[in-house]
Order: C-alpha cells, then structure tokens, then sequence
C-alpha cells in the first residue's frame, strides 16, 4: 500500500457532492416520504444540548464559556473502527491529542497548549475527567470512550469547578447512568487489518431502589505492518486486544439521596508506537521514496501491556436549600511498554568517521541502538471532593467544596541494549500529595444580565527519588510545594430568547514539575506556570432552531510556562520554563439544518501560539535536520517566537448526514465527517524535517435503519483519501518518524433492546 498522491476534496465539496443526489433522488421519492414522514417525528430542528460544564445541568447557550460536546452518532461513527481516544483530535475547534506512546498514553493540547513530556510523571495542562473523577497520570487519560452520555471540552482554566491541573481546559466524559428502564444495545464492527470491535450494555432487572448497567468494549487489530527483516524479534506488529468493563449501581430510595457506584477495568495487549528510522526526506518533511505503511525493518522488540482498574463513590444529598456532593474514588495503573525506539537495524554514528552505507538515508537506518521499556509499579491514586450546591429560590446561585489529591507510584525503565539490561534498570519513585478549597457564585442581576465568580486555592506537593546508574550531576531526588489562589468572573447578557453574548476572564495554576535522572541526561525540575485567559463570545439558536452558532475571540498570557526539549542528542527530556508563552485566535462551532433531514456540523478555530522568552536556545539535534533561522556563534538556535509544539493554527471539522425515509417508516442515510489541522511543530525549534504536514482525515458512512430505530446496519471507510504523513518524529537518531494510520474500512451492526 502506497501513499496515495490524489488530490483531494475540501470537506464542504465533498459533503454537497455526497448530498445532491440524495437531493435529487428525494424529489422522485417524494410520494413514499411524505407518507413515512407523517409517521416519524420531523428532522427540521436542533435538539436542544444539555451540560455539565459548570457542574449543573444546563443548556449550552447558557453557559458563559467556550464548550464543544460530541454525542450520539458523532461519537459513534468516530469510534466505529476501534481507534482509540486520540480519535477525537480536531473533533471540535482548538483539540489536538497526539501521542509517541500509542493507545495507552494520549496527549491533549487546547489552544495550543499543553505538554510533549513522555515521561510517566508528566502532567499536562489539560485535565480529563471521566464521571467525574479526575484522571491525573497520562496513561489513566486513555481509558476508552464506550457507552458514553457525552464528550464535553472546556477550554480556558476551570480550577474554580474542577478537580486538578486545568489551566488549558477539561476534556469530560460522562458515561451512560443505570436507569429501571429495561433497555439494552449491542454494538459490533468488522474491517481491514482483522479488525473487530464490539460493544454493548445494559441495563439489568434488579427490582427495588436499585437500578444496575453493566457496560463493555472489546477492540481487535491485527498485527498488519511485517517486518521486512530476516529472522527479526518483532516479526509483525501494530496489533491490539483492548478490552475494557464498567459496572455501574445506582442507589435511590427518594428524590433526596442517591449513591452511584461505579466500578471498572482495563485490560490492554498490544503494540506501541511504532518507530521507523529514516523514512523522512533529508530537507524536507516527505516520505521517502517508496514508503509502504504495511511494512518496517526493526530488530528490536515492540510489546505493550496495560492493566487499569477504579472504582468512585458518588453520594448526593437533598438537604434543607442545599445538596451536598461525595465523591470518592481509586484508580490504579500498571503500564509496560518497551520499544525498538531507534526504529531501524542498520546504524552509523555520523561522528565515528565510517562511511555511510547508502548516499542518502535509507530505510531502517539509525545513528544509535535503542530498545528500552518503560512501566508503572505500585500505582494508586485518591480522591476525594466535597461539594455544596445552593437550591433556594431567588437571584443568588452558589456552589463551594473541599478537593483532595494523594498518588504514588514507581517508574522502572530498562535498556536492553546493555551488556546486563538487569543492571540498566532505574527506578523512580513519586508521590504527590495535594488538597484545593473552591466555589463560585452566580447572580442574576436582571432577567438579561447573570455574572459568574469564581475563587480557588491550591497547595501542591511532590517527593521524588532516584535509584540506579544514572547521570547524577543535577541530583537524584526532589521535591516541590506550591500554593497559588486561582479565580475567574464572567458575564452573560441575553440580546433575547435566542442570543446570548458572555465575556470572560480565568487564571489557571499548574504545580512544579520533576523529570528524573536517568541513564541519558540529568534531572531538571520547572517552576509552576500561571495562565490568564481573556475570551469572549457569541451563542445562538435561530432560523426557527434549524440553526446553532457559538463563536468567540481569545487571547491568554502564560507566565513561567513549562516547557519540554524532548530528544535533541539523546532519550531523554529537560523541563524548562520560559518566561512568558502566548496564544490568541478565534473559535466557531454551527450546526446547520438547511433542508428537511439533511444535517450539518461545522466547527474552526485558529490558534496563533509563540514562546515569548529571548533566553531560550536549542542546538541541532543528533538527527542532524535542517534547521530554520540562523544560529548564534555557538550554534545555538533562538527559540523566541516560535510557536507551541503540536499547536497548529487552524483546526476545522465538518460533519453532514442525509437520510432518505422509506414508505414503510424506515431509513437509508449518508455520512461523512471530516477532520483537518494545519502543520505542526513537533519539537521546540523549527526544522524542515522535523514539521509536520497538514493532515485532512475523512470518513464515509452509508446505512439502513430498520424496526422504529432498533436496528442498523453500516459500511464505512475511515480515513478515506489515504492519506499518510509523518505525525510525530524522535529527534536524536536518523530521521526517524512515525505515521497516522492508513485507509481502513468495513461494516458495522448495532442493535436496541
């Protein structure tokens, strides 16, 4: 399989080609709809979307804050071909989540902004919430999204109603509540590479106060990209068994207590990221010549193993003109992966003197051998939050709580290219200990006119040690405490039933942060950052609900950014701070009904992103790339100006259904959806082989619906103009990159009970 070279269509070109003859065979068929038409309810207005983002059930338009939901069969078709969470990059404007690790360890950017770290500790701007729980440590964000109610994404600092580290925003899922309404679904897709991916729940017959739903996912890949080499240890790879299990209870005598209790696992075997040495174009940001996605040429060995389990308590009480919120929860993760990170099986260390086997680099060429594991020992985390909510009557809202936050855990790394790999091993050790107070108020000053405060106050700690053969110069243990009030005020201002205009301003606050010493570099530390975020915004329902607009302006400052030089001359990272980092732009979502049963989404925003701090050098890395810019009489490259790693300036995604009724009251439709960014940096500097290409996704999807709704049936293609670029690199060996999934395709069955 090849790199396809067709050129392609723009999202919105394609989704009026897959419409008009829709359009036009709707006409001849006008008879048979408009008898199944007075049978089935009419799809000429938006449902209303209803969410959580301030902790209340409201209406989106409501809420003065710039928030994207992703729900029902956006959601679904998203995760028809069993990919994972990074499926939902660019779903919505100003997300990106990209990951050098795999299924196991997703990266989130909003705005621009968040963390490239690697490492097990690292911790991201951008905070996750799964029922309500936060999930701290970068391998628990990557818990499958199956049987959910909906995707929110918060963007801006939120620390005044959430839980932990939000200065770029929260991304919130929220899974399907047992309910006494005997209802199931069942759920299975089959396709290219051997996929399989079922899923399915329901709701059991218990009887009494209790109500139980019991949810689960099962996701398979094949192993479809071979080894080209000989007798290698990884013959084939990029194959996956990912199974996942929730099981949720649901407690309620009265309208005045209820306790949720929530239950599940995780269970991952599989691949890593795969890494291909020298696949990029010297000068360039191209494949080679004669790239094939289908096939490597590693001898090392790629294996990754993942076990997760959690469990939450979430306990509510209707008292006297207040409700008072529990929620208690344990996570644990045990993560292995190891990988053949040089991504090659011929090396040439360009400074020993010999000669270069081939003019140019050729594929599976590397600078140095490198196959090392990563993992997790010992890991748990507690949490525990304490919210009250004002219920009486009258213009003053309130709500106020007590968060407490206690993890450990232990990093075990290991180099398999040592003489004795068990004397290689290095073990870190890190607890984090952190407690926040936090409420807010919200005040109708007028039937048009509602403002919105916010206060909090963080205390952050964390001990960190070190043990094994290390580079100890900087020192082998740590430790951090911090303490930061963090607050945001906001307004909304009704123009009328329809249109609401809000302004807002938020600070943010991430605690310090450790990268441990290791075989390759030293220990670093990073200051905590502060952000502040100005945005506002536009939303409107009109045109008789067969139109929603939510549009806003933003711009946020953050000072003492922390910042990650990942790679450069070895496997290794160094936290940095830069004095000031920067972002402004624009976002917009509309969703559109222009003619009866055709539906339109359409999401953009524009992220103009740069690090403000005229200290900051990087050198060429061991990869030697070509640099942009001119270097200083050190050879040093400024790094002032340029923009966020894995920031792209424009995110945009389009989404558009057809259906077509039947005489008898059933359904044909089509489906596409689109996904675009523009190119990125993946690393701190700028170079021509280390940016990525702008990346256009599109899926098709056509199907029938039968039996008032119960049942369907699909095809689909993901990905389908094949279009395959490098999407993330590793900078110390020989050009060395790895790449978004090829064209994939197949059919898909649900059915309700």
């Amino acid at each position: 399989m090849t790199r396809s070279t067709l050129s392609r269509p723009t999202p919105l070109a394609l989704a009026l080609a897959l419409a008009l003859p829709a359009l036009l065979s709707s006409t001849a068929q006008a008879q048979e709809a408009a008898k199944a038409d007075a049978a089935r309810p009419q799809t000429n207005q938006l449902e209303a979307v209803v969410i959580t983002a301030e902790r209340r059930v409201e209406n989106i338009k409501d809420v003065p804050n710039a928030v994207s939901a992703i729900s029902g069969e956006k959601l679904d078709v998203i995760n028809s071909s069993g990919q994972d969470i990074r499926a939902l990059s660019g779903r919505v404007p100003s997300l990106n989540i990209e990951s050098s690790f795999g299924r196991a360890f997703p990266r989130f950017y909003l705005r621009g902004y968040g963390n490239t770290d690697f490492r097990l500790n690292a911790s991201q701007p951008v905070s996750l919430i799964y029922d309500e729980v936060v999930q701290e440590n970068p391998i628990l964000k990557g818990f499958p999204a199956f049987d959910v109610k909906n995707v929110e994404v918060l963007a801006g600092p939120q620390g005044t109603l959430f839980g932990r580290n939000t200065p770029a925003g929260v991304v919130k899922f929220e899974s399907v509540k047992p309910s006494k309404r005997q209802d199931a679904y069942f759920n299975a897709s089959f396709g290219s590479q051997g996929m399989v991916n079922l899923e399915g729940a329901a709701n059991l017959p218990v009887g009494g106060d209790w109500a139980v739903r019991i949810s689960a996912q099962n996701q398979h890949r094949g192993n479809w990209v071979k080894n080209e080499l000989p007798n290698a240890k990884t013959p084939a790879t990029e194959g996956y068994d990912d199974r996942a299990v929730r099981i949720q209870a649901l407690y309620e005598a009265n309208q005045a207590f209820s306790a949720l209790f929530n239950v599940h696992n995780r269970e991952l075997k599989g691949s890593p990221r795969l890494f291909r040495a020298s696949i990029i174009k010297p000068g360039s940001n191209d494949l080679v010549d004669g790239f094939d996605p289908a096939k490597m040429v590693i001898d090392g060995t790629n294996e990754q193993r993942l076990h997760s389990t959690g469990a939450s308590l979430r306990l509510k009480w209707a008292l006297d003109g207040v409700t008072l919120h529990s929620i208690s929860a344990i996570e644990t993760v045990q993560p292995f992966s190891r990988g053949d990170v040089d991504g090659g099986y011929i090396y040439h260390n360009p400074f020993s003197g010999d000669p270069k086997p081939a003019p140019y680099p050729t594929q599976g060429e590397a600078t140095w051998q490198m196959d090392t594991s990563d993992g997790l020992m010992g890991h748990r985390q507690l949490t525990q939050e304490f919210r009250l909510e004002s219920q009486a009557a009258g213009p003053m809202r309130w709500q106020g709580g007590l968060y407490l936050f206690d993890e450990k855990y232990t990093m075990r790394t290991v180099d398999y290219t040592a003489a004795n790999p068990a004397d290689s091993i290095v073990d870190t050790r890190q607890t984090n200990k952190a407690w926040a107070l936090f409420g807010s108020v919200n005040y109708e000053l007028s039937p048009n006119l509602k403002l919105r405060g916010g206060l909090r106050y963080t205390q952050d700690k964390k001990d960190l040690n070190t043990v094994g053969k290390v580079n100890d110069g900087a020192g082998t243990s740590a430790s951090t405490d911090d303490h930061k009030v963090s607050w945001d005020a906001s307004g909304t201002y009704a123009l009328d039933k329809q249109t609401n205009l809000y302004a807002r301003v938020a600070t943010g606050f991430r605690a310090a942060s450790i990268y441990p010493a290791s075989g390759f570099g030293t220990q670093s530390k990073a200051r905590p950052e502060t952000v502040t975020s100005y945005e506002a915004g536009v939303k409107s329902e009109f045109w008789n609900r067969r139109a929603r607009l939510s549009a806003n302006v933003f711009a946020y400052t953050v000072k003492d950014q922390q910042l990650t030089a990942v790679g450069g001359s070895g496997n290794f990272n160094t936290l940095l701070n830069a004095s000031k980092g920067e972002g402004q732009g624009f976002e917009l979502n509309l969703d559109l009904i222009p003619v009866d049963r055709l539906m339109l989404t359409m999401g953009l925003s524009y992220n103009d992103t740069k690090i403000k701090d005229p200290t900051l050098y990087a050198t060429r890395p061991g990869s030697n790339p070509v640099m942009v810019g001119t270097p200083d009489a050190s050879g040093r490259y400024s790094l002032y100006n340029n923009p966020l790693p894995n920031a792209p300036k424009w995110i945009a995604n389009l989404t558009a259904r057809y259906s077509i009724p039947t005489a008898e009251g059933n359904e044909y439709f089509i489906y596409t959806d689109w996904a675009y960014r523009s190119k990125v940096n993946f690393f701190l500097y700028e170079a021509k082989e280390f940016t990525g290409k702008a990346l256009m996704e599109g899926g098709l999807r056509a199907g029938y619906v039968w039996g008032d709704g119960k049942y369907e049936v699909a095809g689909f293609v993901r990905n389908l103009t094949n279009k395959v670029v490098v999407n993330g690199a590793i900078d110390f060996d020989n050009l060395t990159g790895f790449i978004n999934d090829p064209r994939t395709y197949g059919i898909q069955f649900k059915a309700l009970f």
